[in-house]
């Protein structure tokens, strides 16, 4: 949550340029221009608290499954590390799980950080996470909120495979070299090539649940059949290249959310440790 606290700006450029029609932006500066001049300032911060409540529900679940895996194989094998198998299979089980509980955060962000550029008769106008949850349920029917559940879950799967899997790989590797020892350097250090990584690794399912979960429903029908279905219009109508759009604000983003999550986290954790 701290980490979103600092990257919420660029989660929001990152969902608008996934959902924009092609030659809307020029690049994700001129997409940050575009809402300040159109919105206003603050208008970068819309959908924080769904950006919170996301993290304190999937990210709590995917770090706590994760690191309970790991913990308990390292005390079943004198402890020892698992080998990076184990890590991307524990970061692909904790990454669906948590995927499970946090996706109506999901969908709140998703819908509140892209009003903005839908015509003023067409916006929902979400007051609030809360807001915006209790529409939702009212309006379209409580199972809305795991709308895109299934491609959600999948990119969660691989982004934690990548990222929880190469952030413990980097930072054995990296503490190994001698040249590091426990604390921030060290955890920068793994986490930012941990967000690299994740990144190029998890885009292209990214894009394809933001498309879904922002569609709106017609008649009972959608602009998309599910999660195939996306992928193929976006590679037939925009280019292959279309699932890496907004890669810059997707890494500046994650990268950093990484960098400051994984710090957090460790720093708590020792405080945690040095209090029991």
């Amino acid at each position: 949550m701290g980490g979103t606290m600092v990257v919420q700006p660029l989660d929001l450029v990152k969902n608008r340029l996934q959902i924009s029609a092609k030659g809307e932006f020029n690049s994700a500066f001129h997409c940050i221009q575009t809402i300040i001049a159109k919105e206003g300032f603050t208008k970068l911060y819309a959908g924080l608290g769904a950006g919170l409540l996301r993290q304190a529900t999937y990210t709590t679940t995917r770090f706590g499954i994760y690191n309970t895996l790991l913990d308990n194989h390292k005390a079943k094998n004198n402890g020892q590390m698992p080998s990076v198998w184990y890590k991307l299979a524990f970061g692909f089980t904790a990454g669906g799980c948590g995927s499970v509980v946090g996706t109506p955060a999901e969908v709140c962000l998703i819908r509140m950080t892209s009003d903005g550029r839908l015509p003023v008769d067409q916006r929902r106008g979400y007051t609030s996470v809360g807001n915006a949850l209790t529409r939702i349920v009212r309006e379209e029917g409580v199972l809305t909120l795991w709308r895109g559940c299934a491609p959600t879950v999948a990119r969660a799967m691989v982004l934690n495979m990548a990222q929880l899997a190469s952030y413990s790989q980097f930072k054995e590797m990296f503490k190994n070299t001698g040249k590091f020892d426990e604390g921030i350097p060290l955890h920068f250090v793994a986490s930012m090539c941990s967000g690299f990584v994740s990144t190029v690794v998890s885009m292209p399912v990214d894009i394809v649940k933001t498309r879904i979960q922002n569609m709106k429903i017609v008649d009972g029908k959608g602009e998309y059949r599910g999660a195939g279905h996306c992928f193929q219009s976006i590679v037939k109508n925009e280019g292959v290249l279309s699932l890496w759009k907004g890669f810059l604000p997707y890494y500046f983003r994650l990268g950093p959310h990484t960098v400051l999550a994984f710090v957090f986290m460790e720093q708590l954790n020792q405080a945690y440790k040095a209090r029991m």
